[in-house]
Formats: structure tokens, C-alpha cells, sequence
């Protein structure tokens, strides 16, 4: 038999509803514990402090080439609309033309009353782009990596990670029943070493970034999936930073390497290339049932709204009509690689649009920010927790709308400030 608490005693009733006064130090009341991290952080303030705060910058103009912050032109080399659909007219008028017809928001679940008929139409567009049988929208690129590692990942069953994969990731292989496993940064050697250490009938699976969201790198997902298929392990591949950068027409890392029938799950968000904001995974039809009825992000999670949906689909067609917006993408990453090498920068192992300049000391990442900032050139400082101690950087990625003149500016800004500032 279920057992109850007794009821409490009521403190003070008003209008028939118990008011109770919050237990702090400024009504007599031992101080709630909880806070004491919050009342003793001063990180935030010391740096401010400083001049130097990098973060929740207020941008008042749309995600392009160029922004506007504090009413001044400023050069974006911090976003990651790869392609730059983010402010494309077709864009925003697909996501109008859905207002109009959905109205602003679906008022549900999936699982409920929120499924729409262009979210079915949106995982057909995607199942096409990315070669798979079925897809699954989850309203952020978040939940799609926390709700299908949650679900798939069991009691007595391995969930193996990239020491670098995105943080989203992780969370997902702590949320899971399993056994959560990492290997080194693309050590296929330390992968094999973790598969020859588990039961071979175990479930297992392998979750890693097709390109690495700080690093800029690609999965050598040949010797992976080779290890995967010798040690009975399914594949995942988080292609957050893949889609419409890598791949035939932008369909991602598995496209890129002729290896789609060997990764039985592909994970993708609309935030990148796809001008919006959302996820989806992307497997076989079972899989994907599965998912719809165990899943909890996406069974207890708002479906993503219409304009999100129609954004996608627009996005979607862009890509696939344009792809010289892909080509362009690369020919601006080249570039600006270029001219970054040949001012001395290093920037480390990448090899696609995300280009690291590595600083390896937080101040000097955040100065160099900034002073970057004021030359007109905005850039993303990288810190712990984001990529380890003395691996500080500056996250610097490339649009498909950059022209060479913003790249040669941004290149001469980078001399100045970085003689500036003793990195040159």
C-alpha cells in the first residue's frame, strides 16, 4: 500500500492559498546552502571587472557577413551559418508563409497534438538529404543527442565518446543507464584498447563529432567504423557542424566517406547551415519507432514550431539548387587558413570552415577578443570548460556570403592586433 506524509502544518493563508516566506539570511532563517555556490561565484565579475567580458554580447541586426553591435558595423567571424541563409529572403519568407498558415506555435508534444504535416515533410527532406529510411525532428539539436543516447543506451550496455565531443553528447552518455567509456581526441588505437576491454555481447555504441565543433577536424570514420563493425558496435555521428559543409550536397561526415550504410545514426541541427533552430536523428524505421514512443526530450518537449520547420525546408532547397554556396564556404576558409598561417598563427589540426587560433592563456584569449572587437572583427574565446586548460582559443568560422575584401580586412586586423599583443 502506498504510504502519504502527513499534512504539514499551514503557516500563513491568504485567499486560500499557503504562503510561506523563503528561508534566508535576511528573515531570521538559516541561510539556504544550496545557494552558496551562487552567493561565492565571482568569476563573471572579476573579468568584467577587468574590461574584458566576452559573453551574451547584444546584437541588434540579423546573422550576416556583418553585424551591428552598439551601433557599429562589425565583421562576423563567430557564427555558424555556414551557408548564410540565416537572413536569406526565401528563408524568411517560408518561415512567414508558416506563421500565417500554423500560427506562431504548436502548443503540444509530438507525441500529442503537435505533430504538424510539415514536420513530416521535413523528415522526408531530410531522410532524403542524409541517404537513411526515417528521421525524427527534436526541437533542439540538444535534446536530439540527449534523448537517443538516453534511450538507446541501457543497464549493462557501453556508450563509448571522443574525449572532444560536444557537450550535448556527454550529457546524453551520463544520462544513460549505461557504462559511459572515452578515448583520447581521434586515438582509433585508445578506441580498440576500450572495445577489447568490454563483454562482446554487450550493446555498444560509438558517438562522436563528425567535425569537431572547436577543434575543426574530421572523424577518421573509416577506421572507426572498421572497429566498429570488428567489435559488434553500433555508430552514431553528431553532424551539428557537417550538414551542408561536408558530403554530397552538404549531407554530412558519413556522405563525405562513402559511409552511410556503415553509421546507423545520423544526428543533425537546423542552427548551422539550415538557418533555424531544432535536430533530428536520422536511422532505420525501427530505430526511429522506438525512439517516438521511449524517447523523453522528445515525448515531454514542445514540437518545434512552424516557421522553424519551414525555415529548414526552405534552407533544404537552397542547398540543394546552390551548391555553390558550399564551394564559396570553402574557398573563404581556405583563404583566411592561409593568411592566418602566414602571420605565424597556429591553428592547430583543423581542416574545415572552423579555424582555432590558439591562444593557450585565458586573459590573452579574452584581450585578443576584445582589441579584435574594437578593430571591427567580432571572434568567439574559447575557455575551459569548452577545450581543456592551456588549450585557450579563439573560435574563428567562415559563411558562404563572406567576400574577399571582409577576409583581407579580417586578416589585417589579426596582424595588427596580434603583433599588439606578442603573438606574432
Amino acid at each position: 500500500m502506498r504510504s502519504y506524509p502527513s499534512q504539514p502544518v499551514r503557516a500563513n493563508v491568504v485567499n486560500n492559498r499557503e504562503q510561506k516566506p523563503p528561508l534566508s539570511a535576511e528573515n531570521g532563517a538559516r541561510p539556504l546552502a544550496l545557494f552558496n555556490k551562487v552567493r561565492n561565484y565571482r568569476n563573471a565579475a572579476e573579468i568584467r571587472a577587468l574590461g574584458l567580458y566576452p559573453y551574451f554580447r547584444s546584437i541588434s541586426s540579423a546573422q550576416a557577413s556583418e553585424i551591428i553591435i552598439d551601433g557599429r558595423k562589425v565583421l562576423m567571424l563567430g557564427s555558424n551559418s555556414y551557408l548564410g541563409l540565416t537572413n536569406h529572403p526565401k528563408v524568411k519568407e517560408a518561415a512567414k508563409a508558416a506563421i500565417q498558415k500554423y500560427g506562431t506555435g504548436c502548443a503540444g508534444s509530438r507525441f500529442l497534438n503537435g505533430t504538424l504535416d510539415i514536420h513530416l515533410e521535413l523528415e522526408q527532406a531530410l531522410a532524403r538529404l542524409v541517404n537513411k529510411e526515417a528521421v525524427l525532428l527534436y526541437s533542439t539539436g540538444f535534446q536530439v543527442n540527449l534523448g537517443v543516447i538516453s534511450t538507446l543506451v541501457g543497464k549493462g550496455e557501453y556508450v563509448l565518446a571522443d574525449k572532444c565531443d560536444h557537450a550535448s553528447i556527454v550529457e546524453g552518455c551520463q544520462l544513460s543507464l549505461g557504462n559511459f567509456v572515452r578515448f583520447a581526441h581521434k586515438d582509433m588505437a585508445a578506441l580498440e584498447s576500450r572495445l577489447q576491454q568490454i563483454d562482446p555481447a554487450a550493446g555498444k555504441l560509438i558517438v562522436v563529432d563528425g567535425v569537431f565543433s572547436m577543434e575543426g577536424d574530421v572523424i577518421q570514420l573509416p577506421e572507426l567504423c572498421r572497429l566498429a563493425g570488428q567489435y559488434g558496435s553500433a555508430v552514431m555521428v553528431d553532424d551539428a557542424h557537417s550538414i551542408g559543409v561536408l558530403g554530397k550536397k552538404g549531407a554530412g561526415t558519413a556522405s563525405h566517406f562513402g559511409l552511410t550504410d556503415q553509421v546507423q545514426l545520423i544526428m543533425g541541427t537546423f542552427s548551422k547551415s539550415l538557418a533555424s533552430l531544432g535536430g533530428f536523428i536520422a536511422s532505420d524505421p525501427q530505430t526511429i519507432e522506438y525512439l517516438k514512443h521511449n524517447s523523453r526530450p522528445l515525448i515531454f518537449s514542445a514540437s518545434m514550431s512552424p516557421a522553424n520547420a519551414a525555415a529548414v525546408m526552405a534552407a533544404l532547397e537552397i542547398m540543394r539548387t546552390e551548391p555553390e554556396r558550399m564551394a564559396q564556404l570553402w574557398h573563404n576558409a581556405e583563404r583566411l587558413r592561409q593568411g592566418l598561417i602566414a602571420l605565424g598563427f597556429d591553428l592547430g589540426v583543423s581542416e574545415t570552415p572552423i579555424l582555432p587560433v590558439y591562444c593557450r592563456d585565458m586573459m590573452r584569449a579574452f584581450k585578443f577578443s576584445k582589441r579584435l572587437q574594437e578593430e571591427g572583427v567580432f571572434v568567439n574565446p574559447v575557455v575551459s570548460p569548452g577545450v581543456p586548460p592551456g588549450q585557450e582559443l579563439l573560435r574563428v568560422s567562415l559563411m558562404a556570403t563572406h567576400t574577399d575584401r571582409q577576409i583581407d580586412f579580417a586578416l589585417d586586423k589579426f596582424g595588427l592586433v596580434g603583433r599588439e599583443l606578442g603573438f606574432l
